[in-house]
């Protein structure tokens, strides 16, 4: 009798295992299919592609050339929304308040890490509130400055400053913006004193410059060619670690006086957290896909970008690299942000 009731027991607990295998496999394939068809249904409405700064600056010029785009692919419009205000910040809360649902992404730069790296009191969380999309360019910024600077190369800048120390001023889109810190690195590292002027994005203080009301600019290379090749402003040296293919007479920092110094600006994508996964693979594969395309890549190479597009996890990691990075050096120099 015991025999027969073991084996009664046995046979149901196998029984048992079968049907909890089976309801588990049930599962896991609802959800995998509620998950695609999630990621097949989006976009259900129009995208909004969140700009943390001003229009004409390198974020701004980036958004509006992937939207158009996206806008093709996906068959929904992408509407490009410029946010300047406190250097990114502003914009930023707002994609990471927004219904993680694939309909509000962020174009964010190195200005965000160091937002999330050095600025206390953040309304988010740079790293928890957000799930990245892809790193899509990197590019070294101009060192450009007024014609009546007496100076056509980045060693007689270096001596015009350390003539008149703190009487050069120089102009960011704000405290801790990439052109902010990525400045006083310069100027620390080649033994001089700059004064900061902060303005409300790239093409107020290009303006800035370009009216002699400071002396000094790194910016998107680019974005201000209309400027510097005319000689309205002077181009005298880029920021980048090499020389680069499509201005091979333009120096680097680096090799201008300077040696060691390497700072480049990029731009990516990023969603609110908890945005589903299957809409973040699609949405980098879409942006992927852009970046592929020949006349795509052969703009963004012809004004000197990296073209990267990398994957979500790989730019989550670049990420935190940059982070570290920036915080350390605005730590160092003692760069506050309110």
């Amino acid at each position: 009798m015991q025999r027969v009731t073991r084996r009664g027991t046995t046979a149901a607990g196998r029984a048992l295992a079968v049907a909890g295998a089976a309801a588990t496999g049930a599962i896991a394939l609802m959800a995998a299919t509620g998950t695609a068809a999630w990621a097949q249904a989006w976009p259900t409405k129009p995208i909004r592609l969140v700009v943390p700064f001003a229009p004409g600056g390198g974020t701004d010029l980036t958004a509006r050339l992937i939207g158009a785009r996206l806008t093709q692919r996906l068959g929904q419009p992408v509407v490009i929304d410029n946010r300047p205000a406190a250097s990114g910040v502003v914009g930023a809360d707002l994609v990471a308040k927004a219904v993680p649902d694939g309909h509000t992404i962020l174009t964010a730069s190195v200005t965000f890490v160091i937002s999330s790296a050095l600025q206390k009191g953040l309304p988010y969380d740079g790293f928890r509130d957000f799930a990245p999309v892809t790193l899509l360019i990197a590019a070294p910024l101009g060192v450009l400055v007024h014609p009546s600077v007496p100076a056509k190369t980045m060693p007689e800048l270096i001596a015009h400053a350390k003539g008149q120390p703190g009487r050069i001023n120089y102009g960011s889109s704000g405290p801790g913006s990439i052109a902010h810190l990525s400045t006083e690195v310069m100027a620390s590292m080649a033994g001089i004193r700059l004064t900061h002027v902060p303005y409300k994005g790239v093409a107020a203080y290009t303006s800035a410059v370009l009216s002699n009301e400071i002396q000094v600019g790194l910016t998107n290379l680019f974005s201000t060619e209309s400027f510097w090749r005319p000689g309205r402003l002077r181009l005298i040296a880029h920021t980048g670690a090499r020389r680069l293919e499509t201005l091979p007479d333009v120096p680097t920092v680096a090799e201008s006086g300077v040696p060691g110094y390497d700072a480049t600006i990029w731009y990516g994508f990023m969603a609110p957290a908890k945005t589903p996964p299957a809409i973040v693979q699609q949405l980098y594969r879409e942006i992927r896909a852009i970046a592929e395309t020949p006349d795509v890549r052969q703009t963004l190479v012809a004004q000197g970008n990296d073209v990267i597009a990398n994957t979500p996890q790989e730019f989550a990691k670049f990420i935190r690299a940059e982070a570290t990075r920036w915080g350390d050096a605005g730590r160092r120099l003692g760069v506050a942000i309110e």
